[in-house]
Order: structure tokens, then C-alpha cells, then sequence
């Protein structure tokens, strides 16, 4: 399948650019956000060890890279990548890089996410074997195997799951081998943050994905009710601090993430208003960056804060 004709008018691209396209860079945020999390609340209560944060985030890294690798050959292969997409070329289905590179550079990265593991698991416990197992396998598997799950409507909950829940969580535990219900409790905001950006990739490519056969959960619910649903994620997200403060141990600095505000409600109008692919696109990448502002903040309000108290 060749390129789309807005892509060829670009011009040839070099290797690197053809390769940074391929590892979706703009999609980092969605991995480093919640190590930062993570993290922060350890350190605030006292605990940091250097080698097991660079670790774990590198090791987020290579598992949001890989999977991005992973989606994009089994898209292709599946045909779910057509000219008619309104997101950024895909490299493979675009002709871009040869399937078998691809997935050679699917298997290299998820390799280096298993070395970074690996040292983890020295230093924390064999506790993040299944971790680690689980988290690779819900990248092959979202849009890989036989019966993927994210074209059956599932993506936003193992986004959720994997990418707030288990990463913010993860992190801490690495630091300090615990997992008090504040780990949990501070992942919630970040997971549904994390789901949202893949709500507007959806919602860009619900026609698409609908005559690929790709039942993502933009196509089960519709334009209308996907719209409402990305506007409910970010308002939760952001209301979520608000229970930690009042249930105690925790300070009004988490509160800092108000001053993100009001970057969602203008992503909330994009996203409600505009269909278009060039709008839609804008408003992903700044989702990505909406979720790291958020998690920046959040984390500068748990080390204010001292952490768990």
C-alpha cells in the first residue's frame, strides 16, 4: 500500500525522521507521566533510589515504544491503516519500512523494556515478573493475536489499567516494595488521562476503523456520546485529587493541577466541536501534553506535600 498523496507531496524523509515516526514520540508522555507520579509520591515520603526510577522509566519507554511498533504492523496487516486516515501516516502500511523491520524493531525495543526489568526485578522482587509480562503483553495484544482487544472496544480500559493504575503504582512499589491504597488512589487521574488521548485518536478515526471492521469504543458509542465521554474523563481526572486531600494524610498542594484547567476545557471544545483531521490531530498531541503538565503538577504537589502521610 503506498504512502497517501499529502505524504509524497512532503517529499522523501530520512531514515530517523521514517524511524521517529514509526515510535510515535508524541505518545511518550502517556509513559513518562506516571513514573513521574509514582515516583514523586515515594520520594515525598522519603524514598528514592537513582537506578530503579531511570530504570523504570526507561523500561515505560520501551514498552509505549514497542507497542506503538507492534500497533503499527498489525494494523497494516489487518488493513486498518488506509489512505483515507485522517491521523499521521503509518510507516508500514504507508510502504514506508518493510513489515520485517518493523517487527524486528518491535522485538528489539520490547527486549530492552525486558533488560530494564530485569534489573528492576533484582531490586524490588520477583513480584514484577508478572508485571512486567502483563504489560508487554497488553502492547502486542491490543492490536496482535487473534482476537485483539482494542478492536473490540477495549483500549481505553487497558489504557487505564496499564498506563495509570499499574505504571503509577509500579513506580512506587520499586522505590519502597509497598502498595498502600494512596499509590492506587494517585494513579486514577493519570490512567484516565492517559485514556483520553487514545479517546481522540478514536474519535479522529471512527470512519476508518468502522469499515476496517475495528469496533474501537469511538464506533460502539457514536460521535456524540465519545465526545461526552473524553469531556467526563477530564473532568474526573481533574476532580480526583480533590478525595485524596479530604480523606486525610495527604495536603491542598496536590490542588496544583487546577492550574491546567484551563488547557482541558479548550481541548474539550476541539474535541466536541471539530471533525476534522488536522484539528483532531492538534488536539491529541496536546492531550499528551495536558497529561504530562497534569502529572508534573500533581507530582510538584506531592513532594510539597511530603507524600503519604
Amino acid at each position: 500500500m503506498g504512502a497517501r498523496a499529502g505524504d509524497l507531496v512532503a517529499g522523501p524523509r530520512s531514515p530517523i525522521h521514517i524511524w521517529v515516526m514509526a515510535a510515535r514520540l508524541r505518545t511518550l508522555p502517556a509513559s513518562v507521566a506516571p513514573v513521574l507520579v509514582g515516583t514523586s509520591l515515594a520520594l515525598g515520603a522519603g524514598h528514592f533510589h537513582p537506578l530503579a526510577f531511570l530504570a523504570a522509566l526507561l523500561g515505560a519507554i520501551f514498552i509505549q515504544v514497542g507497542t506503538n511498533l507492534s500497533n503499527d504492523y498489525s494494523d497494516a496487516r489487518r488493513g486498518a491503516d488506509t489512505e483515507e486516515r485522517l491521523g499521521p501516516v503509518r510507516v508500514t502500511a504507508g510502504g514506508l519500512v518493510p513489515p520485517s523491520q518493523v517487527l524486528l524493531a518491535t522485538y528489539i525495543t520490547f527486549g530492552l523494556a525486558v533488560l530494564c526489568g530485569a534489573y528492576l526485578v533484582a531490586v524490588a522482587g520477583p513480584e514484577l515478573i508478572a508485571v512486567g509480562a502483563a504489560s508487554i503483553l497488553a502492547g502486542v495484544l491490543y492490536t496482535g493475536g487473534p482476537r485483539p482487544y482494542g478492536y473490540e472496544g477495549l483500549g481505553e480500559v487497558f489504557v487505564f489499567l496499564f498506563f495509570g493504575i499499574v505504571a503509577v503504582a509500579g513506580s512506587y512499589f520499586v522505590q519502597v516494595q509497598k502498595l498502600p491504597w494512596q499509590a492506587f488512589a494517585c494513579a486514577v487521574p493519570i490512567g484516565l488521562l492517559a485514556s483520553a488521548i487514545l479517546v481522540v485518536n478514536n474519535v479522529r478515526d471512527m470512519e476508518t476503523d468502522r469499515r476496517a471492521g475495528k469496533k474501537t469504543l469511538a464506533v460502539r458509542l457514536g460521535r456524540r456520546r465519545t465526545r461526552v465521554l473524553y469531556a467526563a474523563m477530564l473532568a474526573l481526572a481533574f476532580l480526583s485529587p480533590l478525595p485524596l486531600w479530604l480523606a486525610g494524610g495527604m495536603t491542598p498542594w496536590l490542588m496544583l493541577t487546577l492550574l491546567s484547567a484551563p488547557l482541558a476545557v479548550k481541548l474539550v471544545q476541539v474535541v466536541i466541536s471539530r471533525v476534522d483531521g488536522p484539528a483532531l490531530n492538534g488536539a491529541l498531541a496536546r492531550t499528551g501534553a495536558l497529561q504530562l503538565i497534569f502529572c508534573l503538577l500533581f507530582s510538584a504537589g506531592l513532594l510539597a506535600g511530603g507524600g503519604i502521610g
